[in-house]
């Protein structure tokens, strides 16, 4: 966390200073109110759909049976207008300290809320989510060597063996691939561009390699996701059109050119 004197000058001079909180993750997160950001803040004031529990059973009957569960469709005529999943929120810097390893834990944080999600638990408080991004770092680099920037494929073998999620496949992202996951109880965990997502708490160019978690729809369709990059990530609303546009893979440092993937966990 630092410290950033603010100046403002007018056309008298000096016309007052100011200390403004910033904290800065490697997505370049600052939280400073601006014009833009206020605006920007008034559209996310949304009336939210009520937040539903995990339940192994989906209550939304899949048309026609399929051997790949993630498969399953729901008619278009009995999607539910909107739907908004109990998933718990963690920023990937708990303690809003963004140096290493946190700047690191946008996949972990995303693995961490779906776990939760899915074994029915809170994160109580930031400490026990800061101990948790650590043992998920332990397990991976035990399990793969490194943690760092870890692909859709990985993080899933992570949300499989460390939290025991059953049903964790990568597929194709689609717009309504995700509406019909999160219909269903799923969880979708999206690898993305982060420079491509447009958020207005990222400094320019914003962050390479990103990773979110999609938790339900609005009436109006915009997604509400959590978004672990900043502590107003929790509820965070996306146009469907710029998680889909921004949706690639970890490509060794390439990401914009990555797969067009997503997670389906559930």
């Amino acid at each position: 966390m630092r410290f950033l004197p603010i100046i403002f000058f007018g056309s008298l001079g000096i016309a007052m200073v100011s200390a403004a909180i910033l904290s800065v993750d490697r997505a370049g997160i600052i939280d400073i109110p601006s014009p833009i950001r206020f605006l920007h803040e008034q559209q996310q004031e949304v009336s939210l759909p009520e937040a539903q529990t995990y339940t192994p059973q989906t209550a939304f009957p899949a048309a026609g049976k399929q051997e790949d569960d993630a498969a399953q469709t729901i008619p278009r005529d009995t999607l539910p207008i909107e739907i908004n999943l109990s998933v718990p929120f963690t920023s990937q810097a708990p303690h809003q300290n963004w140096e290493m390893p946190w700047q690191e834990y946008c996949e972990e944080a995303s693995v961490l809320m779906a776990g939760h999600y899915f074994l029915g638990k809170n994160i109580p408080n930031a400490n026990y989510a800061d101990q948790e991004l650590h043992r998920i770092q332990a397990f991976e680099e035990e399990r793969l060597g490194y943690y760092k920037d870890t692909t859709a494929e990985e993080t899933a073998m992570v949300l499989r063996e460390f939290y025991g999620v059953a049903n964790v496949v990568v597929e194709e992202a689609s717009i309504e691939r995700m509406r019909q996951a999160v219909a269903q109880g799923k969880l979708v965990l999206v690898p993305a561009a982060g420079r491509q997502l447009g958020n207005p708490y990222f400094t320019q160019p914003g962050p390479l390699y990103h990773m979110l978690v999609i938790k339900g729809y609005t009436k109006d369709g915009r997604f509400i996701t959590n978004d672990p990059g900043t502590r107003r990530g929790e509820n965070y609303l996306y146009n469907p059109e710029v998680i889909l546009n921004a949706a690639h893979d970890w490509n060794d440092g390439d990401v914009e050119h990555g797969a067009k993937v997503m997670i389906v966990a559930g």
